[in-house]
């Protein structure tokens, strides 16, 4: 499973969004579109941050914790 966070550097949600994947126990990317514009276009981002996962935009913003436990609970990762 390929797990990616795509933010803005200036992202004050990204933190947050890295520190509950972690204490979930995901591994994860981080991408910033400052050093890859083509994710801006290939997954229409419009807001950070962005959780990508297998190539598919899940969530749009920052999600909750029980959010992303639900999620990953579903795809039995945590």
């Amino acid at each position: 499973m390929s797990v990616k966070i795509i933010a803005t550097r200036t992202c004050s949600h990204c933190p947050n969004l890295e520190r509950e994947l972690c204490d979930l126990g995901i591994p994860y990317e981080v991408v910033f579109v400052e050093e890859h514009p083509e994710v801006i276009v290939r997954y229409s981002i419009r807001h950070s941050p962005n959780l990508v996962v297998d190539d598919e935009v899940v969530f749009r913003g920052q999600p909750s914790e029980g959010e992303l436990r639900t999620f990953f609970a579903a795809r039995s990762i945590t």
